[in-house]
């Protein structure tokens, strides 16, 4: 495996030796992988390699069957609801996972309205403030139905950011991103690829955050340094920029398309 210039920074999240099966498939096989606070890390490779498992082991909603999760030190026991992690983690599913039969308003504050003490007008007012950083404010008493794709996605990065200003615990340090491309037009896509970046340098929000995409645009656009994962195992790892002079044969074979190489072809 290559390996990219040394990481600096604080690590926020490690993975030491973490393994997965799903009935006789193995999906992650003793991956180590350490995410450093304002990096922008984005995992890519061929569909069905246990990109989003990582995600969602990251993110507390899938128990490893080995290994270990360090939260900024802290060895992480069992599932998201078992403790609290020191830092918050934010996830965006790649469906936008809304509640079609509440407004986006009622989306968005889903959390707030469940979980806080906070008042519904000052709920509102959070709401309100983080529909504008995404580029939707006004849209609040919509149903999801009445979104395009893109703007869908865009309400569940709102929820995903929105925060409760009586609990500093509440605010997301890191937000994990499963394929926020997937199935929107080049105009759209490159509309979320600029809000992702924007959002990481917004003073207050997640200026960390892990990508998983196979989208050739948004692994150029929002990465500043990729991994690549395959077979279980992360094959390579590199700048961005080291995506066009690597001659590691499965990168080029990635983003060559090519059905000639050392991934097999999956019918």
């Amino acid at each position: 495996m290559e390996a990219t210039q040394g990481c600096k920074g604080e690590p926020l999240i490690e993975l030491k030796g973490a393994c997965k099966s799903f009935g006789d498939k193995l999906i992650l096989d003793d991956i180590d992988l350490t995410i450093y606070r304002g990096e922008a890390l984005v995992i890519i490779g061929p569909s069905g390699t246990g990109k989003s498992t990582i995600l969602r082991a990251i993110a507390g909603l899938l128990p490893l069957d080995q290994g270990e999760i360090y939260v900024k030190g802290q060895k992480r026991w069992g599932l998201i609801e078992d403790g609290e992690d020191p830092i918050g983690i934010s996830m965006v599913f790649q469906q936008a996972a809304l509640f079609d039969s509440l407004t986006v308003e009622q989306n968005v504050g889903f959390l707030l309205y469940q979980h806080s003490r906070l008042s519904p007008t000052k709920i509102r007012k959070l709401v309100e403030e983080k529909l504008e950083m995404v580029g939707l404010g006004g849209t609040g008493d919509l149903y999801p139905s009445e979104l395009s794709g893109g703007m869908r996605k865009r309400v569940s990065f709102a929820r995903a950011i929105i925060s409760n200003p009586e609990d500093s615990k509440s605010n997301s340090e890191v937000i994990l991103y499963d394929e926020p491309t997937a199935g929107l037009d080049p105009i759209a896509s490159t509309v979320i690829e600029d809000l992702v970046r924007q959002l990481q340098h917004i003073e207050g929000i997640c200026g960390t955050y892990v990508m998983v995409s196979h989208q050739n645009s948004t692994i150029r656009r929002t990465a500043d340094r990729v991994v690549f994962l395959y077979g279980g195992k992360i094959q390579w790892e590199g700048s961005v920029t080291e995506i066009d002079t690597t001659d590691h044969p499965m990168v080029r074979q990635f983003f060559s398309a090519s059905v000639d190489g050392p991934i097999r072809v999956i019918d």
